[in-house]
C-alpha cells in the first residue's frame, strides 16, 4: 500500500433510512447500520465493525505479503478483532484516567510450520501494518460542512 495514496468513501442516507447508510468506497458498494436495540434495522455492519475490519484486513494483507516475500511456510492467516470500550480506571496501561478508553483486541492465528523466531517476527510485522500505524500515530480529522438547498 502506498503511504501517500488517497482513499475515498462516500456515505449517504435520508431521514427515512434512519441509521441505515449506503457506502461507496471507491466504487465498492457497502452498507452500514446499527442493531435494532440501538435504533437501526440491523441491515449491515456498524461503524465499529468497519473499524475492526480495517485493522484485521490490513493485518492479514501485511502478514501475507511478508510471508510470501520471505517464502515462509504459511498456509493461512486469520485475524479476529474485537472492539470494546472499558472504564479508564480499569485499564492498567492507559494514560487516560477518567471516562472510557477504546480497546481493539487483535488475535492473530497463523497456520504453518513457523519456528519461534519467525512467529515473533510475524507479530512485529503485524504491529507495523499501515492501519495499525494510523490508529496508533497522530491522526487528524478535518471536517467542513457544505449545505445544499433542494
Amino acid at each position: 500500500m502506498l503511504e501517500d495514496s488517497v482513499h475515498k468513501a462516500t456515505v449517504t442516507n435520508t431521514l427515512e433510512d434512519g441509521l441505515f447508510c449506503n457506502i461507496d468506497a471507491d466504487g465498492h458498494k457497502l452498507v452500514g447500520d446499527e442493531p435494532e436495540e440501538r435504533g437501526g434495522h440491523d441491515k449491515g455492519p456498524t461503524p465499529y465493525h468497519y473499524l475492526a475490519t480495517a485493522l484485521g484486513t490490513c493485518t492479514v494483507m501485511t502478514l501475507n505479503m511478508y510471508a510470501n516475500r520471505k517464502k515462509w511456510p504459511v498456509d493461512q492467516i486469520k485475524v479476529d478483532v474485537i472492539h470494546k470500550k472499558i472504564k479508564a480506571e480499569d485499564c492498567e496501561d492507559c494514560e487516560t484516567e477518567k471516562g472510557f478508553v477504546d480497546v481493539l483486541e487483535r488475535q492473530i492465528k497463523v497456520t504453518g510450520d513457523l519456528d519461534r523466531e519467525q512467529q515473533e517476527r510475524m507479530l512485529e510485522i503485524a504491529n507495523k501494518c499501515p492501519v495499525h500505524r494510523t490508529l496508533m500515530g497522530e491522526l487528524k480529522i478535518r471536517s467542513k460542512l457544505v449545505c445544499k438547498v433542494g
